[in-house]
């Protein structure tokens, strides 16, 4: 795998088909892309052929979604080795996967969802976590995630349940500032709180993304811009991490144009830098 080495912040975009050409006639202001594993474990030599490409002239990091690594079921080898067959062939710099299981029983929910917050999800997370890193090579990032409910069967809150498995896992944080906020509004807890409790230190890179409103709660739908709140929490994350940070806009459709998007990520960016302004004021420098 090639060895990845980051020597500022980055900002990028999720790769998606119905983006492709915006991105690529823009890409001297996205250093980074972030493309969905799942979309080509069977894909054709062609597709395959292209996205090798890509990554060999411009950073590219991949992200799973159907793993269910979350699970107190080991993750099936089968799809392991999708995984470890496409992290062969197109050689990215990372991936990762969510803290949510997809299936259970021999049932598929079809979805990916919050595990029980507890200490057997805890380690059986860390388990699944060392099997894909043995089995691919390479140890994925893991995101927390979104939700409408509160896991049954929880007995650790949500920052101290993430706390342990970023704490114990050698992947580090794929931290979602979007699923921070909406849980945050779904179930009534500060998340300027969590963000004290969680180790910022051991976060890889960053999530941001728009919802919807259903009522008094938020769907993490990934269609809509990302909201004022996202933001205010990524100055914060900045200026509590002083290692460098990736920070990835997705969007999953309802497209915008392109410049729409990139005046999201240079939102970031400027979050990002005021962050970084406040750790040198910090610092007296």
């Amino acid at each position: 795998m090639r060895e990845l080495t980051i020597m500022t912040d980055r900002f990028g975009l999720g790769w998606r088909d119905d983006l492709a050409a915006g991105i690529l006639s823009n890409l001297h202001q996205i250093d980074v892309l972030e493309v969905i594993a799942d979309d080509y474990f069977d894909a054709p030599s062609g597709k395959l052929r292209i996205l090798r490409d890509l990554a060999a002239q411009h950073p590219l990091m991949l992200h799973a979604v159907s793993l269910g690594m979350a699970s107190t079921i080991p993750v099936e080898e089968k799809r392991l080795a999708q995984m470890a067959r496409l992290l062969d062939k197109i050689q990215p710099e990372s991936w990762s996967e969510h803290l949510a299981f997809v299936r259970a029983g021999g049932i598929e929910i079809g979805h990916m969802a919050s595990p029980p917050r507890n200490p057997t999800s805890v380690d059986a997370t860390l388990s699944n976590i060392h099997r894909a890193a043995c089995r691919t090579g390479m140890t994925p990032a893991m995101e927390n995630v979104a939700s409408l409910i509160d896991p049954p069967g929880s007995i650790l809150s949500e920052a101290a349940w993430l706390s342990e498995v970023a704490t114990h896992s050698p992947g580090g944080l794929l931290l979602d500032l979007h699923n921070v906020y909406t849980n945050s509004v779904n179930f009534g807890y500060d998340p300027y709180a969590l963000l004290d409790t969680i180790p910022l230190h051991r976060m890889q890179s960053i999530h941001i993304a728009g919802g919807k409103w259903i009522g008094t709660r938020i769907l993490d739908d990934h269609l809509h811009d990302v909201p004022d709140p996202v933001y205010a929490m990524l100055e914060y994350v900045a200026a509590r991490a002083p290692q460098p940070l990736t920070v990835i806009l997705e969007r999953d459709g309802d497209y915008p144009p392109i410049q729409h998007l990139l005046t999201q990520l240079q939102r970031a960016r400027d979050a990002v830098t005021a962050g970084r302004a406040a750790i040198h004021e910090h610092a007296g420098v």
